[in-house]
């Protein structure tokens, strides 16, 4: 029995030295990661300076997958978001990945990173202030309030823009470069004027930039917005061109004031918003753009619905680089041609009382 009890104890505490060890060897990558910076990386803060800035993390702005966003003020006056990671077991990758894939970008629509704090298990991560917070909040129609009304038709187009840009520049502006791989409304956020900024690098891949295809083990992404090569790769390889995906179906959400996958309605077409829109395109139905209030509005939001449909074809091939889709938006209306319809069209129409979040 006692032979027994020391092996155990013994085997125990091999692994807990190891676990440290591995803990130990994180920490000094990301050490060395930031020292490799030098003056370049932004400002790095200690974790008392990061509650005198949030005031003791009083007032919360949201939160995520990976932490709680605080609202704080800088020594010199400035709001920022101050984001907190919550442990994990991916919390060195998630760190890395966003000092790395933003802290020397400079966009106008990519948020820009001001500071980190990297101070034992304590990792938080700090950013320009938006005002207007995501996109999720002004454009579902459900969970719209006074304090966040409806955007006009004008306003998504610009911002639709602005992301496409912003994108365009991570593909294609950087040195090296960048995959997001998690596009979507809550990671965009809006400043006072609402111009768009990506946001949310946790997921990021970096890559040289004469490689299109990009080897990853796993999907990574959220539902809805994941390409289907990323999570099947039998439709092609996971490149840039996984982006334009879910770039277009936060567009279409964009367009119809609501989730693209909706349960819970009478009419099985309804179910898959890309779907519907592009019946009506088809048959050249009215598209009942609410709001649309004029010629020039009407060509905008067809030109986004085009762009978008073009953007979610399920061969990566067919979908344009961001540089063409700007094109799309930009250009004339008569120059943009109908897509072929993605295959991968209504999913199947869950039973009644069924669970809608699986």
């Amino acid at each position: 029995m006692i032979t027994i009890c020391c092996v155990i104890i013994r085997k125990y505490s091999s692994i807990h030295f190891l676990s440290c060890r591995r803990k130990t060897r994180g920490s000094q990558s990301i050490e060395a990661f930031l020292s490799n910076y030098g003056t370049l990386a932004p400002k790095r803060y200690s974790y008392s300076e990061l509650k005198k800035m949030t005031k003791n993390f009083k007032e919360k702005l949201g939160q995520g997958g990976y932490g709680s966003v605080f609202k704080g003020n800088l020594l010199d006056g400035r709001l920022v978001a101050v984001k907190v990671l919550k442990k994990s077991k991916s919390i060195g990758e998630e760190f890395v990945n966003e000092v790395s894939s933003i802290g020397l970008t400079s966009h106008v629509n990519i948020v820009t990173l001001l500071g980190f704090c990297f101070e034992g298990p304590k990792r938080a991560l700090i950013y320009e202030f938006m005002s207007n917070g995501s996109l999720d909040k002004h454009i579902y129609e459900e969970n719209l309030s006074k304090a966040h009304p409806k955007l006009g038709w004008e306003t998504l187009y610009q911002i639709a823009v602005g992301i496409a840009r912003g994108l365009e520049y991570l593909h294609r502006g950087c040195n090296t470069r960048i995959l997001h791989f998690d596009i979507k409304p809550h990671n965009i956020l809006l400043d006072e004027n609402f111009c768009p900024k990506i946001s949310d690098f946790g997921l990021a891949k970096i890559c040289p930039s004469k490689e299109s295809i990009v080897s990853m083990l796993g999907a990574r992404g959220t539902a809805g917005y994941i390409a289907p090569e990323v999570f099947c790769r039998n439709f092609g390889g996971v490149s840039h061109k996984s982006d334009v995906y879910s770039y277009g179906m936060l567009v279409l959400e964009m367009i119809g004031g609501r989730k693209n996958f909706r349960v819970g309605v009478d009419n099985t077409s309804e179910i898959y918003f890309p779907h519907w829109i592009y019946k009506r395109l088809e048959i050249g139905e009215e598209l009942e753009l609410r709001g649309a209030g004029n010629e020039v509005e009407e060509q905008n939001a067809r030109k986004m619905i085009l762009a978008s449909l073009w953007c979610i074809q399920t061969d990566p091939s067919n979908r344009p680089p961001m540089s063409r889709v700007l094109d799309m938006l930009q250009g004339s209306l008569e120059s943009l041609p109908i897509p072929p319809k993605p295959y991968l069209s209504s999913p199947p129409r869950p039973p009644h009382g069924s669970n809608s979040n699986s």
